[in-house]
């Protein structure tokens, strides 16, 4: 089969069609978060103002009431209760909420709504196209059908990683400080010495970070990332990507249009995973399913069932079980 009608069989596929939708809809809530992200601060829907030692939530001032009972307005049991109704409570009804979700399902927020993991992903393509790599710690090339590396977009890359990291360290500094008074500032090039050191350093450590250890961040440095993966190793339920080992040999003829010498599934995991091995393997997965995809892409057009598949529930512990007796034997 050529790669044109190859990749024709796959596109009109009912499965394809339905993974390609799934990872539409996942780009685009990537792109919304992190547009929120870029514009919280600006629209005030989460900020903590360091000069006015004010948080704002939703547009509004959360306060706790101390000021007013500095000011004797209110005596010290409201004080208290305030303190509990809205900063303790909130507070733990969002992390029990959130690492219920994790417990669950894993990295799904990282896969599907973190803005640093959207960049990644968005980094990784720029540095294939120039390397064909998606590290620069990859010992080997990771080809794309029809894509040679070509060094022109190598500009892009650096430019990009560079660009990113401005916009990360001013966004974090809106976060800290009023966002008209810093881009006001940053246009009239009036910025405090404090402000223009935290941008300076904030963008130096952001652009290398991004050109050479995002993924070591998603893996090891980010505290989210982090316990999110613990509640989730914590679950013999929490969703996997399970393999079908007893069909291994339908990996053999493994190509898709978009990694036509095969390990469709190992070239397109963004985290540089192996999306077959075993759970306690997987400890950084985000579930961002296009692992899936691509076994789908693949195995559907030869008329065979995916080797990879999410499974979650009871279904997880038994592709668990069935591991552990795999590792005894």
């Amino acid at each position: 089969m050529t790669e044109r009608a190859f990749a024709l069989a796959v596109n009109d596929s009912p499965q394809a069609q339905r993974m390609a939708r799934l990872q539409r809809l996942r780009r685009a809530l990537q792109i919304g978060f992190f547009a929120l992200f870029l514009l919280a601060p600006a629209l005030d829907l989460l900020r903590f103002d360091l000069e006015e030692t004010q948080l704002w939530v939703l547009g509004h001032r959360w306060s706790l009431g101390i000021d007013e009972f500095t000011q004797h307005r209110i005596d010290a049991t409201q004080v208290a209760l305030n303190i509990v109704l809205r900063a303790i409570l909130p507070g733990v009804l969002l992390v029990v909420a959130f690492m219920t979700v994790a417990y669950r399902y894993g990295r799904l927020y990282c896969g599907w709504l973190c803005p640093h993991f959207s960049l990644v992903e968005s980094l990784n393509a720029l540095l294939q196209r120039a390397s064909g790599k998606l590290s620069f710690w990859d010992r080997q090339r990771t080809l794309r059908a029809g894509r040679q590396p070509d060094r022109r977009w190598w500009p892009a890359f650096f430019l990009s990683c560079a660009i990113f990291g401005f916009l990360w360290a001013i966004t974090l500094l809106s976060y800290l400080l009023p966002p008209r008074e810093i881009w006001g500032n940053l246009v009239g090039g009036t910025l405090t010495p404090n402000q223009a050191r935290f941008i300076a350093i904030g963008s130096v450590v952001f652009t290398l970070e991004f050109m050479f250890a995002r993924h070591l961040f998603c893996r090891f440095g980010c505290a989210v990332g982090l316990f999110q993966s613990l509640a989730w190793m914590a679950n013999p339920k929490g969703l996997v990507v399970a393999f079908d080992r007893e069909r291994a040999r339908d990996c053999r003829s493994c190509s898709t249009a978009r990694s036509p010498q095969g390990s469709a599934c190992d070239t397109a995991c963004p985290m540089r995973l192996n999306p077959r091995n075993i759970k306690r393997m997987m400890f950084s997965c985000v579930q961002c399913g296009q692992c899936l995809t691509e076994c789908e892409s693949s195995h559907d057009a030869q008329g065979r069932s995916p080797n990879l598949e999410w499974k979650v529930g009871l279904d997880a512990v038994r592709e668990t079980l069935r591991q552990r007796r795999q590792d005894r034997g």
